[in-house]
């Protein structure tokens, strides 16, 4: 039997005693278990996820002598160009990949320039490195974290939803160099409007001139 199974029977045993199902126990362990659900695909998520600039990543390397471990070993953060600054090495381009492959390509750099015989490198992405703004005519603006399924809409809701002065028919989605005016009214009507949204978009929601 599982901790969380035996926690869950315990917890509707306790209330049975009580004659509920609405008792304390059982209520906290629905919290605990969605919770840990939810962390759970949040960190399948992240490490299916592509690799982009700007990513913050954790980077540890074994099977090498443990004094070259610290000199590797570390936080790395995915450059404009889309390369991460390596010791010994120097740039090595991973953004576009999965951090699996983006582990492999760094392997493979320190064996070919014959820095490492054999490195074995985990790369872990961390789910608050990632993050998409959400400002403008919304009730609560902030940094919504990133994650595969998010959407301008959902974002929008994440942000508390529009204020009664929103313009909903011109939202601005700032990408790079790029501004795109998405008409959330549309998007309602027919859900597959609905644009992706990815790791540092910024949503823009701005005032209705009425």
């Amino acid at each position: 039997m599982s901790i969380s199974s035996g926690f869950e029977n315990y917890a509707k045993s306790s209330c049975r005693r009580r004659f509920t199902d609405d008792c304390p126990s059982l209520r906290l362990w629905k919290l605990g278990a969605s919770w840990l659900l939810s962390f759970l695909l949040s960190t399948n998520a992240l490490a299916d996820a592509t690799l982009r600039p700007g990513d913050t990543m954790d980077l540890k390397i074994g099977g090498v002598p443990s004094t070259e471990i610290s000199s590797v070993s570390g936080q790395y953060t995915i450059d404009g160009e889309g390369n991460v600054n390596l010791p010994y090495i120097g740039r090595v381009k991973i953004a576009g990949l999965a951090p699996g492959a983006a582990q492999t390509e760094i392997e493979s750099v320190y064996k070919t320039r014959k820095i490492y015989t054999n490195p074995n490198i985990v790369i872990t992405m961390q789910p608050q490195s990632r993050f998409v703004n959400v400002g403008g005519e919304v009730k609560a603006p902030q940094r919504v974290p990133f994650t595969p399924d998010l959407t301008v809409l959902s974002a929008i809701n994440a942000a508390g939803g529009f204020s009664p002065f929103a313009d909903e028919r011109r939202i601005r989605l700032l990408r790079g160099g790029q501004v795109t005016i998405i008409d959330v009214k549309k998007i309602r009507s027919n859900p597959s409007r609905n644009v992706q949204l990815e790791p540092g978009d910024q949503v823009e929601v701005p005032q209705s001139l009425f």
